[in-house]
């Protein structure tokens, strides 16, 4: 019986890592089709004819392909050398993305060393609100976010942005339940031989962090990279729009740049996620010991 559970769970689950890669290979394997190629697979879905939804209810269904007739890499050209857009929002991101990851280190991690090693009033319930506002979806707070960068004058460049996901209060969070697992012994000791809070913190708590402040920075650097909103709202200058708006602007006639694009998109977020998934896991792992 037990043999057989784990033959269905191993079912269960490769279904499962099937289902969920199917769209990520669609869209790699896609984006090496011809234009040609993908409009005649996809016409169903690209085409504008008043007939499409009666051809969809009959039966007809879109010729889903995953491996291309003929490899091209016309579509990777034309996003990459032809159009100067895409690689411009590409740069867009970083200039968004890397000041926040830096930032939200340093201030989560300094942060979550008060709470987690010193003592001081109301240092729980300041903890507590912390918890209440990291819950809160982040929607509730662009239109405080939005008052706020306007009165500093801040909308249209890109701080009003940073300076949000510089204060997130997920990474107080996170490195907090991971610096109350370093014991306090060494805190102790560094004290009694005459080391500052600011000797101990990076000479002690920060090296033995790193766990976890790689985890931190993986996170991060998937959230930001992939917001929507806050440049929609905060930047009216499109050009200075991060990569992750760049899809939306594509057309349904280039169904070949949009997964050259998606491809090409994605690929940051899996080789940070494939190379630092030990420390991402241990880092989780490691805050969670102890609350």
């Amino acid at each position: 019986k037990r043999k057989f559970g784990k033959v269905v769970m191993s079912v269960i689950l490769f279904a499962m890592v099937v289902v969920f890669l199917f769209p990520l290979v669609l869209t790699v394997t896609n984006s090496f089709m011809s234009e040609q190629e993908i409009e005649n697979s996809y016409r169903m879905v690209t085409s504008s004819n008043p007939d499409r939804q009666d051809s969809i209810m009959s039966g007809k269904y879109v010729n889903v392909k995953l491996i291309p007739d003929l490899v091209t890499f016309s579509q990777y050209y034309t996003v990459l050398i032809k159009r100067t857009q895409f690689l411009i929002k590409f740069w867009n991101s970083l200039i968004i993305v890397v000041p926040i990851i830096l930032g939200q280190i340093l201030v989560s991690s300094m942060a979550a060393y008060a709470f987690a090693k010193l003592e001081f009033i109301f240092r729980d319930q300041l903890f507590f609100t912390y918890i209440i506002v990291m819950m809160m979806p982040f929607q509730v707070t662009l239109v405080p976010n939005y008052i706020v960068a306007d009165q500093l004058g801040l909308l249209g460049s890109y701080w009003s942005i940073i300076f949000p996901g510089v204060f997130s209060t997920f990474g107080v969070f996170l490195m907090r339940q991971f610096m109350m697992y370093i014991p306090d012994a060494y805190v102790e000791s560094a004290k009694v031989d005459g080391a500052s809070q600011l000797r101990i913190f990076f000479s002690i708590i920060l090296p033995m962090s790193k766990t976890g402040l790689a985890a931190l920075a993986i996170l991060v650097f998937i959230d930001n990279w992939n917001m929507v909103e806050q440049p929609l709202i905060f930047l009216q200058d499109v050009n200075m729009h991060p990569l992750s708006t760049y899809l939306a602007s594509i057309n349904s006639g280039e169904m070949g740049i949009a997964f050259a694009a998606s491809t090409i998109y994605m690929l940051p977020v899996l080789l940070i996620f494939l190379f630092g998934e030990n420390y991402l896991v241990q880092g989780i792992q490691l805050s969670g010991l102890k609350g």
